[in-house]
């Protein structure tokens, strides 16, 4: 990363070189393909490396000698809009080499992105695209043109010349990757563009593929904030708007811009997607609505991502007509929890508690078909019971195996607290040792900001009885206090308990 910061390029390279030859390097590869949450799905071989004698000889077998990729398994995920995206599954050698590569490509590409592009990048999340959104388009003076933008099939049509050019990692391996093909129904298929959707190093690919659009925009237009354009550039993967201050600059002078740029890389805008709009219309983004009311801008929750909450939670009610009421519970509540935690950093309090209404709905539907024979009362004060002063609340009890009773209530997404969400600074790489504190200070917060944190970090406060390490001060509410970690993110430390401690905010400094 440094080498990458300094312009050394030759010298990135041969640090490249020696952390994909490391053992360090592929045991953790190994380590990352083997945890996550696709470790059981095997490609095209039918192979997963489960015990600990096949996570060796894996380990062992990451050489760039002889390495031969394998096709893809090919399989077809539901869009909303009723299409299909394909999704490719590569086996696990293939997996783990894309790690142990990915490994030596991330800080790379975390010096070299976009300074406003949030997708698929460590620390980065939507809830920060869509603050910047907001900085772009909340005050009197900003813009009122949006031109939204969306690449036709971006994943499927980069070119593969441009990516073995231009992307800084092994070009052997890299082209090995690109025309493995793929197979589906058991039919081989050749890949002469795009990058698989599955694999675990395409997303940074993709990443790299359309960095350089923002400095691409401001070298053409370099006078745009000092002349009134109003142009900035918000970007999630390949969903990104242009702001401006007129339609007419967007269309005829921003537009072709950005088609030049992206045709330099076999990419084209999407027809149906790609249009120019009014602030005051309003437009979707990452499944919010943004629209100024009387020159006051809010963001919601899209109707669309709505409706397409609520036929989520009905689908789980009508798939368990018979199942037992804890169990459908169990079942609601990530659901709901879920949606509720994305949308908590806009303007969702009147939504949540629509929502809240349909979904009691549903459920009131759900107890009365059960029991056809029964009245209305019977079945209240048979799934509904009273908690504080809240009447209606689904809730059901279940007997725990040691013979104690557990209660389970249905979440309410009323009860989620609005919190504004505070923008990750622009230039903050997490790869960076200098910003270190920057990033421990911001996951502390985050982590008290959720019920599983607080719950953490209260057992880290406690095994530190209560005390800073540094100064053998309390550590209260009411004193300023950070999080840090024994082993550093960028060193390869978690986020578990036991890699955490709580200083004074002020002490590692005097320490």
């Amino acid at each position: 990363m440094k080498a990458a910061q300094a312009g050394k390029h030759n010298k990135a390279k041969a640090l490249q070189w020696l952390l994909t030859h490391s053992f360090s390097g592929k045991a953790l590869a190994v380590k990352r393909v083997t945890q996550n949450k696709g470790k059981n799905t095997p490609g095209v071989d039918k192979v997963t490396w489960k015990t600990p004698g096949a996570k060796i000889n894996a380990i062992a077998s990451l050489k760039r000698r002889g390495y031969s990729t394998l096709p893809l398994r090919r399989v077809l995920i539901p869009k909303k809009n009723g299409k299909t995206r394909p999704l490719g599954i590569p086996v696990m050698k293939c997996r783990a080499m894309q790690a142990l590569h990915l490994l030596a490509l991330e800080p790379i590409a975390e010096t070299t992105a976009d300074p406003n592009s949030y997708g698929f990048r460590p620390e980065r999340s939507t809830a920060d695209a869509g603050a910047q959104c907001f900085n772009s388009l909340a005050k009197k003076a900003n813009a009122e043109w949006v031109l939204e933008a969306d690449i036709q099939g971006c994943f499927d049509n980069i070119s593969h010349d441009w990516m073995i050019a231009n992307i800084p990692t092994d070009k052997a391996v890299l082209k090995k990757w690109l025309k493995a093909g793929y197979v589906y129904q058991n039919e081989l298929f050749l890949t002469d563009a795009g990058t698989p959707q599955g694999g675990i190093i395409s997303p940074v690919a993709a990443n790299m593929t359309l960095d350089g659009l923002e400095a691409r925009l401001v070298e053409k237009f370099p006078q745009a904030k000092q002349i009134g354009r109003k142009m900035n550039m918000v970007r999630y993967a390949d969903d990104f708007i242009i702001t401006g201050n007129s339609k007419e600059w967007l269309e005829h002078e921003v537009k072709p811009v950005v088609v030049k740029f992206l045709a330099e890389r076999g990419l084209v805008l999407s027809p149906e997607k790609t249009k120019i709009t009014h602030i005051s219309e309003g437009f979707d983004f990452l499944g919010w609505n943004l629209r100024k009311y009387n020159g006051k801008l809010l963001m919601r929750p899209s109707k669309a991502n709505v409706k397409a909450h609520l036929d989520k939670v009905r689908e789980v009610i009508n798939g368990n007509k018979t199942a037992k009421q804890a169990n459908l519970i169990k079942l609601l509540n990530p659901v709901l929890r879920g949606w509720a935690n994305y949308h908590r950093h806009v303007v969702a309090k009147k939504t949540f508690a629509w929502i809240d209404t349909n979904v009691w709905s549903m459920l009131w539907q759900w107890a009365v078909r059960r029991h056809p024979e029964k009245g209305a009362r019977w079945v209240k004060e048979r799934y509904f019971k009273s908690s504080g002063t809240r009447n209606w609340v689904f809730a059901a009890t279940e007997k725990k195996e040691d013979g104690t009773l557990r209660e389970f209530n249905l979440l309410l997404e009323a009860d989620t607290p609005i919190q504004r969400h505070v923008k990750i600074k622009a230039d903050a790489n997490p790869h960076d040792p200098q910003w270190n504190q920057y990033f421990e200070s911001r996951w502390g917060k985050k982590m008290l900001n959720s019920s599983r944190g607080r719950s953490k970090l209260y057992r880290v406060w406690l095994r530190q009885d209560c005390m800073c390490p540094t100064c053998q001060q309390p550590i209260t509410r009411l004193t300023p206090w950070d999080i840090h970690y024994f082993v550093k993110k960028a060193d390869g430390g978690s986020d578990a308990a036991s890699n955490l401690y709580m200083h004074h905010h002020s002490c590692p400094r005097n320490h």
